[in-house]
């Protein structure tokens, strides 16, 4: 049958999601899911691609076979996650695993060579299958990238992505993508030996049907050695990952890093280790029968249950509008900034980065100009880490302008203020932008004044709301959209849609002091103070949390933030809560002593020249009127002194006297009206000061450790210091009293982050 017969055969469907068209004796197949937004491996795609193989296998008209995504901008995003709902235990899971082994093994066994045609995301199972075919042809878009981002839901690849990937790019590059998750760009993927050809998109159909006929036709054989980058890629093949011993090397090398960066909190990538290693050590088919039954394990354990209620919880709140299905939000084409600080020149940065023009105010040239090389150091980081050309990079940077005046305002859509934390100004500014700016939405990043006080003056307070971006805007990914009493749906809209176009995960809260996440955290700071204050060491403090799961403590997070910063934010906290949220005297010393933290080298931590942390700055105690000498370092027990008694708290018991009050906060919050609902402050908790995500966020929290005894404990500190500050609310009180999903935030069953 001639090439231009076959070509006029109609494209058949072989399942609902899989089309094919026979061209030269090439099967030209198309994934495209109905009903979803991309391609996902579950129960229907495994039915479809049965199907196909089965085609594939009886029908001797087709030689080869090219797979296509039908989505825009998106081979296959992997596996189905909502099948991990059904999940019942261990070998259920495992299960799941093994099938989906069974179906990429038939890709690479089939009896025709399969080439995959990529354009778009291929991550999780969708690299999977790419591993599994004969050749792979990218397109050198943007768009495309290649990921294994299991680990980041506390899972490992289970479709046999452990073992093919380091027999494709070899072990320690195979590592780096297992181990974090990291996604690679279509060309490193390239030049690693992950794809075997990078074209342009108009010809990808072109270049994989011409692939496909030359494997059939035995002119080209399938890839299959790891390429090796230039000599010193070379050299390292041969001294470390072609031969045991210096595969042993790597392997523990990985370990060791992986225990520094989890500490040993996130099973995944462990897991993974193991499985990679048991392949190498004893074939494909036993590290394939582990990585199933690894899998299985993780798939019912904890850690990967909270992980993949945040992934439901985020993936809900992007389809969130946050104002009710009747707000429109407003397009955004034009941005204007505020204050050319260094929060200021992030937003503006991010917004450049984003497509959007910017027009960035200050008060005079000077930190016009300063703002303005901020902007220019920001978005040229993207330039180093080689995420933009040069030329995207000009293009970006040419879409800032500013000024000291009040020219270039007129056409703004969305108004920022970010100067700094006092009514007065930041009035003021509001005032001038809503005479500068007509029609525009205002929109204030102040991280505790009420938004109220801030519209009280406008003559149109109804488009006024607030945008709380976390400090570096440029790596926090957090936003804080707070909608006042007064603030017009629209506006409330507007500021979510923009701030998720600026790759933000958004949060409505309501309108109050600190808003919901420096609220949470004003409880956990002070406590911390009042343990400095009983003679606790600031690094027994700090060192208990962060065994806990935070990424640092509180006296290193007031350090990170600016220890004026902190003072100013607990200040407007602590005068709307009253005793409920006051310092303890030590905490309160520090704070108005004049350090200033990492930025002046000098904070509860002392710092070199660099900027470099170099331990508790002994004099601190002086500073706080605490004597260093009633501070001794703690670990997880107790310390204990000569008679065997305690000589001071152990880590469950800074645990329960910092994060405690924090959960309880976090219920007077959802109490007040502060937060919408339980998901909302899960996801603020995680993404705006790094709540332990293996532990899904403060009311999460609250379910698995159970509020009763949440409820007793707090009881128990409250009645042993006399401390009003350790009452917990009447709701959480409630809910201890209660039974069933009366007393959990979230349903033990269904769909988690809703």
């Amino acid at each position: 049958m001639s090439a231009a017969r076959t070509s006029e055969r109609a494209i058949e469907r072989v399942h609902d999601a899989l089309t094919l068209e026979i061209v030269d004796g090439v099967a030209v197949v198309t994934f495209d899911l109905s009903d979803s937004p991309v391609n996902v491996l579950g129960a229907p795609a495994a039915r479809a691609f049965g199907a196909l193989l089965d085609r594939l296998e009886t029908d001797t008209a087709i030689r080869a076979a090219v797979l296509l995504s039908g989505k825009p901008d998106s081979w296959i995003a992997g596996a189905d996650i909502e099948q991990f709902l059904t999940v019942r235990d261990a070998a259920d899971a495992e299960a799941l695993s093994r099938q989906g082994q069974a179906m990429v093994d038939r890709i690479e066994r089939a009896r025709v060579p399969v080439v995959a045609a990529v354009h778009g995301a291929a991550l999780g199972g969708g690299l999977e299958v790419a591993l599994a075919c004969a050749w792979r042809v990218a397109t050198e878009h943007a768009k495309t990238t290649f990921a294994l981002p299991e680990v980041q839901l506390g899972l490992i690849p289970g479709m046999g992505g452990t073992q093919r990937l380091p027999r494709r790019v070899g072990l320690q590059l195979a590592l780096d993508m297992i181990l974090t998750g990291r996604s690679v760009r279509a060309r490193k993927a390239l030049a690693i030996g992950l794809v075997d050809d990078l074209v342009h998109l108009s010809i990808l159909r072109e270049v994989a049907l011409r692939r496909a006929r030359e494997l059939a036709d035995g002119t080209r054989k399938a890839s299959e050695k790891p390429r090796r980058q230039g000599a010193g890629g070379a050299l390292r093949g041969i001294v470390l990952e072609d031969n045991p011993l210096g595969r042993t090397v790597v392997f523990s090398k990985a370990r060791e890093s992986v225990m520094q960066k989890t500490r040993g909190q996130f099973p995944a990538p462990l897991a993974a280790l193991d499985v990679v290693h048991e392949g190498f050590a004893r074939g494909m088919e036993a590290g394939l029968k582990e990585e199933a039954r690894r899998f299985g394990e993780l798939a019912v354990g904890d850690v990967s249950r909270e992980l993949v209620y945040l992934f439901f919880a985020t993936t809900a709140l992007k389809k969130d509008t946050g104002a009710g299905d009747g707000a429109t939000a407003r397009p955004v084409r034009a941005l204007a900034v505020v204050g050319a600080g260094f929060m200021g020149a992030g937003i503006a940065a991010i917004a450049a980065r984003h497509g959007t023009p910017v027009r960035l105010k200050d008060a005079d040239d000077a930190r016009v100009a300063k703002g303005l090389d901020t902007v220019r150091g920001i978005l040229g980081e993207a330039l180093q880490k080689k995420r933009v050309t040069r030329l995207e990079l000009a293009q970006q940077q040419g879409l800032v302008t500013a000024t000291a005046g009040e020219s270039g305002f007129r056409h703004a859509d969305l108004v920022v203020e970010a100067v700094f934390e006092d009514l007065a100004v930041k009035r003021r500014v509001l005032n001038a932008a809503e005479r500068l700016a007509p029609g525009a939405v205002l929109a204030t990043n102040t991280s505790t004044i009420p938004i109220g006080r801030l519209a009280d003056g406008l003559e149109d307070p109804t488009q006024l709301v607030g945008m709380h971006f976390f400090s570096p805007v440029q790596k926090m990914p957090l936003l804080e959209v707070v909608a006042g009493t007064r603030s017009a749906p629209e506006a409330v809209a507007t500021a979510v849609a923009y701030g998720k176009r600026l790759g933000k995960t958004v949060i409505v809260v309501g309108d109050g002091p600190g808003f919901y996440v420096n609220r949470i955290l004003a409880p956990y700071l002070n406590e911390a103070g009042w343990l400095l204050e009983e003679g606790v060491a600031i690094d027994a403090i700090d060192q208990a949390l962060v065994r806990w799961g935070f990424p640092v403590g509180p006296f290193q997070l007031m350090d990170e933030v600016g220890l004026d910063v902190a003072a100013k934010a607990g200040a407007v906290v602590g005068e709307a809560f009253g005793a409920r949220m006051a310092p303890a005297p030590a905490l309160r010393r520090v704070l108005e002593s004049g350090r200033a933290g990492r930025k002046g080298k000098q904070g509860f931590y002392a710092y070199d020249a660099d900027g470099k942390r170099r331990g508790v700055d002994a004099s601190v105690y002086g500073v706080a009127g605490v004597p260093a000498t009633r501070a001794p370092a703690t670990r997880a027990p107790a310390p204990r002194g000569p008679d065997g008694q305690p000589t001071g708290p152990s880590d469950a018991d800074i645990v329960e006297r910092t994060v405690y009050p924090m959960l309880d906060e976090a219920v007077r919050c959802l109490e007040d009206g502060v937060l919408r609902a339980p998901r909302d402050g899960d996801v603020g908790a995680v993404f705006g000061i790094g709540y332990p995500p293996f532990r899904g966020g403060p009311f999460r929290t609250i379910d698995a450790i159970g509020a009763d005894t949440i409820v007793r404990t707090l009881e128990t500190l409250a009645a042993r210091t006399g401390m009003g500050r350790f009452v917990p609310s009447e709701r959480l009180r409630a809910m201890a009293r209660a039974s069933g999903d009366a007393a959990r935030f979230h349903p033990r069953d269904g769909r988690p982050g809703e």
